[in-house]
Formats: C-alpha cells, sequence, structure tokens
C-alpha cells in the first residue's frame, strides 16, 4: 500500500522494515498505545457490548406492547383505553408508541454532526447517558404529557446508539466475518424483544401496583450501564482514528484485533488500506475536482456527490434499505403483538403467552441468519425475505376476511411465519448493509441519515397501525403485501453485493462501475475485482501521484 507522510512527530524514529511500512511511524510508536484486550478477546468484547446496545433497542422496541393494556397504565394513562365511546383513542394510542421513533429520528439526525466530531465510542456513551435520563422520567410518569416527554428523550438517545454502533462495530471487524458479527447484533435486537415480552407478562401479575408497568421501563436502565461501563474498555475505531491523524493509536488497535505484531504484512496491508482510502477521500488524489470538497464542513456536500466515489447513489442505498425494513410490516407485530392476538379473540393472559411466544421464537430465528449472512450473501437473503413476507401478508390479509376459530389459530401462526422471514432476510441486513456500502469520509453522516430514515418510517408505521385496523381491519394487511413485493425487484435492480469485500473494496466496486458505466451490481458479483492498495486498484480510483511509485519502491526493497 502507499507509504503516506500523514501525521509524522519530529521525534518519530526508524520506521519499521518490511517493505511495505509507514513511513516515519515506527514500531515502538504502536507499542506504546498496546492494547491488553487482543484477537478473539478484544472481538468477543466488542461484540457484547455492541450486542448490549441493540438488546437495549429490542427491549425499547417490545416493551409498550402488552403495557397497553395492562390494567394499572390504563389507569394512570386512560387516554390509551381504547373502545366504542373513545374511538379517538386509537391515534392517541399508537402516539405514544410511535412518539419514540420521534426521539430516535432527533437523535439520529444529530449524528450527522456529532459522529465524527466525538468519535464512535463518546457518541455511545453520551446516547446511553441519554437514555438512562429518559428510562428515569419514563420510569417516574404520573401524567400521558410526561410520558411523551420521556419517551422522545429516550428515543434520542437511542437514536445516536443505533446511528453509531453498526458503523463502530463494522469498522472494527475482519471482512470474512463481519456479516456474522452484525448479524448477531440483529438477532441481539430480538433477544431484546423477547426478553421485555415475558418481563411485561410477569409483572402483568402485579394487577394491584404500578410496579405493573414501571419495573419493565425502568430495566432498561439496567442495559444502558452495561453499555456505558463496557465501552470504557474498547479501544476507537481505527479508520476513525487514522481520519483524525492518529495513526500509531490505530496501528495498535489493528495490530490487536488481528492479534499479530505490527510489522506483519497482513496488518500493515489492512492499515495501509485505510489510510489509503482516507487519502482519497479528503480529495488529495483529485477525485472531488476541488478544494472545497476538502474539510470536515463539506461532508453533507459530499452525499450529493457522484463520480467514481458515487457517494449519492451509495446514501440513497442505506437509506432506502432502511425505509424498506420498516414498510415490511415487522413493527405491525413488533409493537402491538399483544393487542393483534387480542384481535383475534384471545384473552389477555393467553395473548401475553403467545405474544412471549412470539418474541422467542423471533429471537431463535434470528440465529439462522448468523451462519447464512457471509454464505449466502446479503441480495439473497433480502430477495427471500421480502418474498417470503410478501406471501404471509397475502395469506393474513385472507384468512382475515374469514370468520372462525380455525382462521384466528392459522392467523396466529402466521405471525410467527412472518417473523421468522423478517429475522433471516432483513432484520440485521439493515444495520449492517449501510455501515458496508458508503465510503469512510461520509460513512458518519450517511450512517445517521440512513438511521433517520428507519425512524420516520417506524413512526409512519407505528403511527397508522392503529387507526388503519379501526377503520379497514385486515385489509391493512394487503397494503403491506403490495409494499413487500415493490422491494422485490429494487433490491435484485439496485443493491449490489458486499459480502467477503472489505470496507475498502467498495471503493474499488463503485469506481470501476462508474469507469465502465456499468451498474455496481453487476461489478459487484464480479470475481476479478483487483485489491484494495493494488496497481489495478489504484488506475481504478484514479490514483496517480507520488504514493504510487514510494510503494513501488517499497515493495522492491
Amino acid at each position: 500500500m502507499a507509504a503516506l507522510n500523514v501525521g509524522l512527530g519530529a521525534n518519530e524514529k526508524t520506521p519499521v522494515g518490511n517493505g511495505r511500512s509507514d513511513v516515519g511511524l515506527c514500531e515502538e510508536d504502536v507499542e506504546r498505545h498496546a492494547l491488553s484486550l487482543r484477537g478473539r478477546t478484544l472481538t468477543a468484547s466488542l461484540a457484547i457490548v455492541a450486542g448490549t446496545g441493540f438488546t437495549l433497542f429490542g427491549y425499547d422496541q417490545g416493551v409498550m406492547s402488552a403495557l397497553l393494556t395492562a390494567g394499572q397504565f390504563e389507569k394512570v394513562f386512560p387516554q390509551v383505553v381504547v373502545d366504542a365511546s373513545h374511538p379517538n383513542h386509537a391515534t392517541l394510542q399508537s402516539f405514544i408508541v410511535a412518539v419514540y421513533e420521534i426521539g430516535c429520528l432527533i437523535g439520529a439526525l444529530s449524528n450527522l454532526w456529532l459522529g465524527d466530531r466525538l468519535g464512535r465510542r463518546k457518541t455511545i456513551v453520551v446516547g446511553g447517558s441519554i437514555m438512562i435520563v429518559g428510562a428515569i422520567l419514563q420510569t417516574a410518569s404520573y401524567s400521558y404529557a410526561q410520558l411523551v416527554v420521556a419517551r422522545i428523550i429516550t428515543g434520542l438517545g437511542n437514536g445516536l446508539n443505533t446511528s453509531t454502533v453498526p458503523t463502530y462495530h463494522a469498522e472494527c471487524s475482519p471482512a470474512a466475518k463481519r456479516g456474522s458479527l452484525i448479524m448477531i447484533e440483529g438477532s441481539l435486537i430480538t433477544f431484546g424483544v423477547m426478553i421485555s415480552y415475558w418481563v411485561d407478562f410477569a409483572l402483568f401479575w402485579a394487577s394491584g401496583s404500578s410496579a405493573q408497568w414501571r419495573v419493565p421501563l425502568a430495566l432498561q436502565i439496567i442495559l444502558a450501564l452495561v453499555m456505558i461501563f463496557g465501552i470504557g474498555f474498547l479501544p476507537e475505531s481505527p479508520r476513525w482514528l487514522v481520519k483524525h491523524g492518529r495513526n500509531a493509536e490505530a496501528a495498535a488497535v489493528i495490530s490487536a484485533l488481528d492479534d499479530k505484531p505490527f510489522s506483519d504484512p497482513e496488518v500493515q496491508r489492512t492499515y495501509h488500506a485505510i489510510r489509503e482510502a482516507v487519502e482519497i477521500e479528503e480529495g488529495n488524489h483529485g477525485l472531488y475536482g476541488n478544494k472545497e470538497a476538502r474539510g470536515s464542513h463539506s461532508q453533507l456536500r459530499e452525499l450529493f456527490t457522484g463520480g467514481r466515489t458515487q457517494n449519492f447513489r451509495r446514501t440513497s442505498l442505506g437509506v432506502i434499505i432502511q425505509c424498506f425494513q420498516q414498510i415490511t410490516g415487522i413493527n405491525l407485530i413488533t409493537y402491538y403483538a399483544t393487542l393483534l392476538f387480542q384481535r383475534l379473540g384471545l384473552s389477555d393472559v393467553t395473548s401475553r403467552i403467545i405474544a412471549a411466544a412470539n418474541g422467542t421464537e423471533y429471537f431463535l430465528a434470528s440465529l439462522i441468519a448468523i451462519f447464512l449472512i457471509d454464505r449466502v450473501g446479503r441480495r439473497k437473503l433480502m430477495l427471500f425475505g421480502a418474498v417470503g413476507q410478501c406471501l404471509t401478508m397475502v395469506l393474513l390479509a385472507v384468512l382475515g376476511s374469514v370468520k372462525g376459530g380455525g382462521a384466528q389459530v392459522v392467523s396466529s401462526v402466521l405471525l410467527f411465519v412472518f417473523n421468522s422471514f423478517f429475522a433471516v432476510g432483513w432484520l440485521g441486513m439493515t444495520w449492517l448493509y449501510p455501515a458496508e456500502i458508503v465510503g469512510l469520509r461520509i460513512r458518519a453522516p450517511a450512517n445517521a441519515l440512513s438511521t433517520a430514515s428507519n425512524w420516520i418510517f417506524n413512526f409512519m408505521v407505528v403511527m397508522v397501525t392503529g387507526p388503519s385496523f379501526n377503520n379497514i381491519s385486515w385489509r391493512t394487511y394487503i397494503v403491506f403485501a403490495a409494499l413487500n413485493a415493490f422491494i422485490v425487484p429494487i433490491v435484485y435492480l439496485f443493491f449490489p453485493e458486499t459480502a467477503g469485500r472489505s470496507l475498502e473494496d467498495m471503493d474499488v466496486i463503485f469506481a470501476l462501475a462508474y469507469n465502465e458505466g456499468v451498474s455496481p451490481v453487476a461489478v459487484s458479483l464480479r470475481k476479478d475485482i483487483p485489491p484494495v492498495g493494488s496497481p489495478e486498484a489504484d488506475r481504478i480510483l484514479g490514483i496517480h501521484s507520488s504514493t504510487t511509485s514510494e510503494r513501488n519502491s517499497g515493495e522492491q526493497t
């Protein structure tokens, strides 16, 4: 890779001499930043902390499902009680659930400015701290308005976390295992949903105390504290460190993740690939064509640029995939599982048991994707999920129009089936793909936008669900069947495959597609893509500078 002179101190010593070492960056500098956690221990610790964040996310999504019909909750918040004398309460009921997404949207959008300034770790700490404040306020609520404000605050923290954690984890994961590691996060979302359902069911029996709903809301605090405490033992993303000129620290993190010395050729290759990607995206090789495209203040503008980087197309893919996840109709079930089973004629207790069982099956089904994502690839799983979801919604609509106990039983089973298709094809996918598809320079703002897309459409779906079932009943399923059918051709035609590619390899794929005037989808499926840092890749990326000759000279040494 290119030997680059960036951020070198005057007191730096002899560089590592392996033929591809960074000019001025010596092994002693790297060792000063050596980490105590290394290799599998470090990778596992990253997965646990990131997973805790997504368990908290899932818990927040599921916890309101059974609380909406809990006696003590209805006593304090009569606005959520929907009956013949208060049909307008369907909107208020949906709003108390959906307003959380407004907070998440604000939090995600704030990451457009905070993400790259604070770094991945500090942003997660800020997000977790805000969630603790929001959870305390929710637990202490005594009025509808107070609960609305508290849920917005909690959502703000979650928006920061969900737009940062996948990026952080992806940037600290090897290409061969990145998909399965991020999919574990997706599974932990469902794990959080499952826990919330069973906690709600356990506290359902505390019918004489407000603990029936206050305790489930308070348990969010424990998960947030674990995440904040755990992040203190983990390193910053090496890609963020390089981007901010902290090269020795970045090299130490890469060395620790691979559990190899900095002089190891593979560690050197990864380090230089990141360095070169940063140089390209800072405009030092003329990719942007003018000085205005350089510097942090231009990042938002760069989201809308084309050329070899194809930033606008890549950002759009991240935004669209998050939209698609929500319009599948998954939160029709996640947020309203208990109510849906009650609408099928089940009793309060039975509907809660079935909802908790549904959440448990949802979690178990999500484990399948962990083993398939890097073997089958992203595109095939998305297509499989969308087709299955479409057919399931069609069947739910047909059975919804039929009266009788048999139809109710099959409809209950189909809610489990829908969750299974979603868990395999779309659950973790939309947190993985946006982090993979965009370049390093715009990754934080692009993921903030994509996460904001998730929350906008999440709010829309959750907000309309109650009134929709009140007005058009089972026909609601027809709407979601059509939306799932729409997803299939869009994914097939426009979404490139990212499996097995490093984050920097995607730069080469989009640049090659631009150079040849073909679809990035077709290029992504080819086997002849040159690796980042090779002379062929440099030519594709438009790198014509002294760094190439410098690297070639080093390789000949």
